[in-house]
């Protein structure tokens, strides 16, 4: 599609480079409410759709000889079933229940404390946020890289549907909406994932040319960024190879999959990086041309976060489709569970639809639209890049040393470099608790880190410590408080250094 059809507007197509949006965007009520329970309805589709792939496929597609079934009442087994599956739903009702209960300009501590204390298990950059805040380190430092090595990760990626679903034509609104929020878990490319997501929310709204809506939204991500680079490459790949999708993915792969960032991944296959899990949001965007059931299939087949990618694809295409043009097979799923509450919430679908259209009237009346009782009139805004920022400037992964030990087998591990991560577990018999372990760089004390044995709560690594010089270091430990029936498990340590090593992906 070389077009720019801003369709909303009855505006003279365009060619994409000379398109801009116009300053205001009328809608019915009816369109502005079909669209926000289009993306949602989208969102949870592509997310149980692509649900039996999660992770199964790492650094690999999922080839065409592979079946990913569709059969009817899946979306209801999963909710009755495997409801965790929708985390990518459940963290953003967190945060619109904020929004419905405090207003607008409730403060970035109740969101954060909010999705803290909740009763979900969390992973990856969300759970060592929720330690961080836990603690007392609130955002935006619970979600810095120094605080958190998961920083890079997916994580506020697929919690961002909500901030560009509220702020329909305003993708700088939503970029602000993200600055707040994003930042609890995440930094840099990691944050930038959530920033592109709502934008191209934001622009669904406005205009129906898939292109348009991802070159467009990239526009809220500063130029200098990796995560921009990668996205842009995206873009002129499917350019080059308009009829091969695994063509774009290949060379996504080549150039972008290292992981640098989260320490369960780093010189393995698994991939949970935001830069390479939104390529393929956008490799789906692209190569599925407006048509739902194909968009699902191609961001699903791109494998690693293969839930999440669909679930955010799904979810910006049925904002531009509505939730009335969803087309029937996908739709009929959905029905029987539209009144169900999700897991560890008191919110159903129903609920949601209602809940985020309200919030989008309030945020367009803020943003010099205004509301009358059949239609909306937007004051839609061009898009401009956010701060630039980026987590773990400097730091290469070097090496990783496997150790699959309990802590008191281990004397001290020895490495060369400029930063280490060290990897486990805690487990004991009482739920309660709390393994207390001193942590020592070369004999000198730095950190004394309390680490739950209760997985809600856990620190999801034993302990981090970077920038260092560079040189050779010693790390030891001393377990201040073991008690029968409690362990301190470790797996493996990460090691950044200054040269870049030859990082074996096995696929």
């Amino acid at each position: 599609m070389n077009k720019a059809k801003c369709f909303l507007l009855s505006l003279p197509v365009c060619g994409l480079m000379a398109c801009s949006q116009p300053d205001v965007a009328k809608l019915d009520r009816d369109v502005l409410m079909d669209k926000i329970k289009g993306g949602w309805a989208g969102q949870t589709i592509g997310c149980t759709y692509g649900g039996p792939t999660e992770f199964k496929y790492q650094g690999r597609i999922i080839e065409d000889s592979i079946k990913i079934d569709w059969p009817d009442g899946r979306i209801k087994w999963y909710y009755e079933n495997s409801p965790g599956l929708y985390d990518d739903i459940y963290m953003d009702l967190t945060f619109v229940e904020v929004f419905d209960r405090l207003g607008l300009d409730a403060p970035v501590d109740s969101f954060a404390v909010a999705f803290a204390k909740a009763d979900y298990p969390l992973w990856h950059a969300n759970q060592a946020a929720r330690y961080n805040i836990l603690r007392g380190i609130m955002p935006p430092a619970s979600g810095h890289w120094l605080n958190n090595p998961h920083a890079d990760d997916i994580d506020y990626q697929i919690e961002a549907d909500f901030a560009g679903l509220m702020s329909p034509g305003m993708p700088n609104t939503a970029s602000e909406i993200s600055d707040k929020i994003g930042h609890i878990m995440n930094y840099g490319d990691g944050w930038y994932g959530g920033v592109y997501v709502g934008a191209m929310y934001s622009l669904a709204f406005v205009s129906s040319d898939i292109e348009y809506i991802v070159t467009e939204a990239l526009k809220t991500i500063p130029e200098q960024s990796h995560f921009y680079k990668c996205m842009s490459d995206v873009i002129t790949w499917h350019k080059t190879y308009p009829e091969d999708w695994k063509k774009t993915w290949q060379e996504c792969e080549n150039k972008w999959s290292n992981e640098v960032g989260c320490p369960e991944g780093v010189m393995l296959p698994l991939d949970i990086d935001a830069m390479i899990n939104s390529a393929y949001i956008v490799i789906g965007l692209l190569y599925g041309e407006g048509d739902f059931g194909k968009t699902l299939e191609i961001s699903t087949r791109c494998g690693q976060d293969s839930d999440c990618n669909p679930a955010s694809a799904g979810g910006i295409l049925g904002t531009v489709l509505g939730y009335s043009n969803i087309p029937e097979y996908w739709k009929k799923n959905l029905y029987e569970v539209e009144d169900m509450n999700f897991a560890y919430t008191s919110i159903s679908l129903n609920k949601t639809y209602q809940m985020s259209f309200d919030q989008a009237l309030q945020v367009i009346e803020r943003n010099g639209g205004s509301v009358s009782d059949k239609s909306v009139s937007i004051k839609v805004q061009q898009p401009v890049p956010v701060r630039l920022e980026q987590s773990f400037e400097g730091m290469i992964p070097t090496s990783r040393i496997g150790l699959w030990k309990k802590l008191l087998e281990i004397p001290e591990v020895k490495f060369y470099g400029t930063g280490v991560v060290l990897r486990g577990s805690v487990s004991s018999s009482d739920v309660n608790y709390v393994a207390e372990v001193e942590f020592y760089l070369d004999g000198e004390p730095v950190e004394k880190m309390r680490l739950p044995s209760n997985f809600i709560l856990r620190c999801y690594d034993l302990f981090w410590k970077y920038p260092i010089d560079l040189g050779e270091h010693t790390l030891a430990f001393k377990w201040l408080n073991p008690v029968e029936g409690s362990e301190v498990h470790v797996t493996d340590a990460v090691v950044y250094g200054k040269e870049q090593a030859v990082l074996e992906k096995s696929k």
